[in-house]
């Protein structure tokens, strides 16, 4: 549910980080915002729950100016993951235009990450949105761990949704700017075969996200 507005050529993007709780959501947010670059990136915005070590959520502002004169700009939030949070999940995905779903690699985690799925799944269609048209992408994280289910495992499982999935360790910081590059893509995308962004303001993908995936040297 993009935030557009043609008249004043602005544009505002939502991703939304998803997932069960200590899955590693902010710290893919925080280790993201140390790999993009400094120019590119906006001030990193904590709200801090009592409980736990969940976020409340994150804002990671990006703004993008085409050559055309469209500013686009890019919002990432996280969403707290124990299931007394739910009212906040849902309303930090309405008006997402894509979203990361961030899996626990834990081997005890296998059954919580099909829950939160299933929940997330829930929670899009409660706000509007449909689970089978929105961009979306799969990170299996902690895979620096040693107890942990297998690529092979993870993939039989998860295959058959036919979603990209991504292996990662936030901590480590390998995984991350790829996972955020798929769903960005997957996004443009999207927001492209809806409005133009391509043939009506002359925003070529690959352009937009090299712009928004510098990263520092």
């Amino acid at each position: 549910m993009i935030e557009f507005d043609e008249q004043q050529k602005r544009m505002v993007l939502k991703l939304v980080y998803y997932g069960p709780a200590l899955s590693g959501k902010t710290t893919n947010l925080l280790t993201l915002h140390d790999q993009l670059s400094l120019e590119g990136r906006g001030e990193l915005m904590l709200l801090d729950t009592t409980e736990d070590r969940t976020i409340y959520f994150d804002l990671l502002p990006f703004f993008y100016v085409a050559p055309s004169g469209m500013k686009i700009k890019l919002k990432v939030y996280t969403v707290p993951g124990q299931v007394r949070h739910d009212a906040t999940r849902k309303a930090v995905l309405q008006r997402a235009d894509g979203v990361v779903f961030v899996a626990d690699s834990l081997a005890n985690g296998m059954t919580i990450n099909f829950e939160s799925f299933d929940n997330l799944e829930k929670n899009l269609s409660m706000v509007g949105l449909s689970i089978e048209r929105l961009p979306l992408v799969v990170q299996f994280n902690k895979r620096d761990l040693s107890d942990i289910v297998s690529e092979d495992e993870v993939r039989r499982a998860w295959g058959p949704t036919g979603l990209p999935v991504i292996m990662a360790s936030a901590l480590k910081g390998w995984g991350v700017l790829e996972t955020f590059q798929e769903v960005l893509g997957l996004t443009f995308d999207s927001v492209n075969a809806r409005h133009g962004l391509t043939a009506r303001f002359g925003i070529e993908r690959e352009v937009f996200l090299s712009e928004i995936l510098k990263v520092q040297p």
